[in-house]
């Protein structure tokens, strides 16, 4: 089972706060400097697609790959009418495999973090950047060990009239992950909820050793900010962002 299986209907109404639009429009604005021109960009575990329309919606020819048929399904739903729909592809990370090479690749709001095991990592980045035309970009966020580490025992909750999502998190600094119990209720026709459960495992990622992977990929330039800047990252930052060529 997929990590989002439960929580694919009700994910974009929860994460109504993931200030899609702002990321679409800074990961734009890095295509826009690549060292090749962009048409084709690959979304790497891809959700329920909001990236992947914002970017289809810029112009871009989209390939969008996703481990979760059910976040497909609202992905494909959420393509509906568009001029240029992405092109959606049930695909675990670490086994791309694409028709042709793309002019880059972009993973958002921590999708690499769910690859807790070391070979994973590698076997998705070497996946990539065999995929990319020589020159291309790969633009990817991750969680950095700072806030996963902030996160243990806390207790979050987020709601919408129709749904109810509780996450308790704990992390583990001996294996460096963070475990979320999730426990969504979801509201029936008749007034009754309907309760489902999932566990997520996100890893703490080091600079260090993101840094190495990427290299022995293939990426000769790896450039890292803080979110959604090009300034550097501050030492409390929730997020990294990494430029890779």
């Amino acid at each position: 089972m997929s990590a989002y299986d439960a929580l694919a209907a009700s994910y974009d109404g929860l994460m109504a706060d993931g200030s899609y639009r702002r990321r679409a429009a800074f990961l734009e604005r890095r295509l826009k400097k690549s060292p090749i021109p962009v048409e084709t960009v690959l979304d790497l575990a891809c959700g329920t697609g909001t990236i992947a329309c914002l970017l289809a919606k810029r112009g871009y020819e989209v390939l969008a790959a996703d481990g979760s048929e059910e976040m497909l399904t609202q992905a494909a739903a959420k393509a509906e009418g568009l001029e240029r729909p992405p092109l959606f592809l049930l695909q675990e990370m670490p086994k791309l495999r694409l028709a042709r090479p793309v002019d880059a690749a972009v993973s958002t709001l921590d999708s690499l973090n769910y690859l807790t095991r070391e070979r994973d990592l590698r076997e998705t980045f070497r996946h990539v950047r065999r995929w990319l035309k020589p020159g291309g970009l790969f633009l990817f966020d991750v969680n950095t060990p700072y806030k996963l580490r902030r996160m243990d025992g806390q207790l979050y909750m987020d709601e919408t009239e129709e749904s109810v999502c509780v996450w308790r998190t704990f992390f583990s600094e001996k294996k460096r992950i963070c475990t979320y119990q999730v426990d969504l209720f979801r509201l029936r026709p008749d007034g009754a909820w309907d309760r489902s459960f999932e566990e997520h495992r996100e890893r703490a990622w080091t600079e260090e050793e993101l840094r190495q992977y990427l290299t022995e990929a293939g990426f000769a330039s790896v450039k890292l900010t803080g979110d959604l800047t090009d300034k550097p990252p501050q030492l409390n930052e929730d997020r990294w962002q990494f430029e890779c060529s």
